[in-house]
């Protein structure tokens, strides 16, 4: 008897793991189908001291666009705060990717009015979109995401220099459309979309902007994208008067398992009335500029990042330009930032020294018609200095 009882309750002990463990299995399979979830993002709080001592406290020169984002000086102030929620399974990812405060709003500065015409609550929102994975090669993408251009992005823990380039700041920043991805392999892929024009949440009119990209990787670690948006922005012509069109080159190399460099070129051209803004231009006027970055790990725990950069409009054509003068401009911007990581990588130090210098505007009575302001408030420097440090926690 007892050997009957001894053989059932080992039956009962295999049927109980047995079907605990297919249980299991069914439980992992319905997560994989149901896909991920997952919760990101970061604030970051920054001083930046200038040398120049400006009377309005501002890094900003006599255009308003020579610094993107850390535009006042001897002020401590919160920069950006993100909340990032994405969903990934083997057919669908999506993401919602919030932001708040000073540098939000600027970076959504092609949409400050809503529909009803006050502030809007889509300032808040820096990418939403939708992924379709229709095979394992082709996607496609429908809703707001960060632009292609450049090398930058407006996240601070993704940048290994904390203020960002003119080249960054003259380019487009997020698109609205629809793009499809086509993963040809590992070394070669292709982008290719529609979308509401430049820096817009609502186009300015009925044509709409094409996006471009080709990605190709010629050797271990280099990385090569070539990247190009075209688009009428003229609203009170509908004969592609207004054309911008913008080709970006963006490369990257790992040279070391410590050293890496990468270089951001782009070249743009623009003509007639460019979003409604005056002057209007009969012909095509060009911009454009070259940005070169290498960074060094010195340890899990510091490291030093470089910037070198000549961005050059002296058409005029674009909005970083001597408005005093009312003549276009080149500058020369030089970059160094120190990182440091703290908190097992939740906390990042950025300490940071950049220089720009500004063509001179030269002759007589133009003494007061340069770039940047002095501590009295009269525009008589054509370079500054800034120092200070950032701040950015991670999660």
């Amino acid at each position: 008897m007892r050997k009957f009882f001894r053989c059932i309750f080992t039956f009962i002990l295999f049927a109980v793991f047995h079907f605990s463990a297919t249980a299991q299995a069914v439980v992992d399979s319905t997560v994989a189908q149901k896909g991920k979830l997952t919760f990101s993002g970061y604030v970051d709080a920054f001083y930046f001291a200038n040398l120049n001592n400006p009377k309005s406290q501002k890094n900003l020169g006599s255009s308003g666009f020579e610094r993107a984002f850390d535009q006042r000086a001897g002020q401590f102030q919160v920069g950006l705060v993100q909340t990032k929620i994405g969903y990934s399974s083997s057919k669908v990812d999506a993401v919602m990717d919030l932001t708040f405060g000073n540098n939000a709003d600027l970076g959504n500065y092609g949409n400050l009015i809503g529909p009803l015409g006050r502030g809007t609550t889509a300032l808040a929102i820096k990418q939403a979109y939708i992924t379709y994975k229709a095979t394992e090669k082709l996607s496609f993408t429908m809703g707001q995401f960060g632009t292609h251009i450049g090398y930058e992005v407006i996240d601070a823990p993704l940048n290994y220099n904390y203020s960002l380039s003119n080249l960054f700041n003259n380019g487009p920043f997020y698109h609205v459309g629809l793009k499809a991805n086509l993963a040809i392999s590992d070394k070669f892929g292709l982008m290719a979309g529609v979308v509401n024009g430049v820096d817009n949440m609502y186009d300015n009119n009925k044509a709409k902007a094409v996006i471009a990209q080709a990605f190709i990787s010629p050797a271990e670690g280099w990385n090569v994208y070539l990247n190009w948006i075209g688009s009428d922005e003229s609203s009170t012509r509908q004969d592609s008067t207004g054309y911008f069109s913008l080709f970006d080159l963006t490369t990257t190399y790992q040279v070391t398992e410590k050293f890496f460099v990468g270089l951001n070129a782009a070249y743009g051209s623009q003509k007639g009335d460019y979003q409604g803004l005056t002057p209007y231009y009969s012909k095509a006027l060009n911009w454009g500029g070259v940005a070169l970055y290498s960074n060094v790990k010195f340890s899990d725990m510091a490291g030093l990042g470089i910037r070198a950069e000549v961005f050059d409009n002296t058409s005029g054509v674009r909005f970083l330009r001597n408005t005093l003068a009312d003549t276009g401009t080149d500058v020369f911007s030089f970059t160094i930032t120190p990182n440091f990581t703290l908190a097992d990588g939740m906390i990042m130090l950025k300490p940071e020294l950049r220089i720009d210098s500004f063509k001179k505007i030269a002759g007589a009575g133009n003494e007061g018609s340069q770039q940047f302001e002095d501590s009295k408030g009269n525009f008589t420097k054509n370079s500054q200095t800034t120092i200070g440090m950032a701040a950015v926690f991670k999660f």
